[in-house]
């Protein structure tokens, strides 16, 4: 199994399976939850732009560079958000995950622990990754405080990294390596135990 092989992640609370343009109805839905859009530096589409964006995700797919995922809700077995492994790079065994958001409603539960609990153990235990990076728009204190709970360590400030929204904005990249993956999931499961 590789990096870009597609896969389903089934945990308690939430199931990761790979993201289908089937999905676009349920995902406008889940944006429309807190208009996300709306939140200048995040990369969540506009309901007009939802097809458009699956649509990029399964290009770059199909070009090796991600493996995208709608995240389902165990509750109402609903879509309720994506992420992805991205900038995979096979040879060195490494990648990103990213490009994920949720309804507002789902934010600030156990599905984004098990979400990423779930891809980092599938990265490390079954991919072999030797490390995992992870990284957050400089105003977007939400993910950057939850990656730190993670217990990633910051690798640096990526200065002038992209634009987002028509502004360049800086991004924090973290990272994990493969040597913290033990700590990093018993971290993780305590967190979500507490949460359950």
């Amino acid at each position: 199994m590789s990096l870009l092989t597609p896969v389903t992640l089934r945990g308690e609370h939430a199931t990761l399976v790979p993201l289908s343009i089937e999905h676009c109805q349920a995902l406008i839905e889940a944006a429309a939850d807190g208009e996300l859009w709306n939140i200048w530096y995040a990369s969540v589409p506009t309901p007009t732009n939802m097809a458009k964006e699956i649509e990029h995700r399964l290009s770059l797919f199909k070009q090796g560079i991600m493996l995208p995922f709608t995240v389902i809700d165990n509750i109402t077995n609903q879509p309720i958000g994506m992420t992805t492994y991205g900038r995979i790079d096979t040879s060195n065994k490494r990648c990103d995950i990213g490009w994920t958001w949720y309804r507002k409603s789902a934010q600030r539960t156990a599905i984004n622990t098990e979400c990423k609990l779930m891809l980092l153990t599938h990265a490390f235990e079954i991919l072999k990754c030797i490390a995992v990076t992870l990284t957050a728009n400089e105003f977007n204190l939400k993910s950057r405080s939850a990656i730190e709970r993670l217990g990633a360590k910051l690798d640096g400030v990526l200065r002038n990294f992209k634009y987002q929204n028509g502004t360049i904005c800086d991004y924090y990249q973290y990272s994990i390596i493969d040597s913290e993956w033990s700590k990093i999931k018993a971290n993780l499961n305590y967190r979500l135990n507490c949460n359950s």
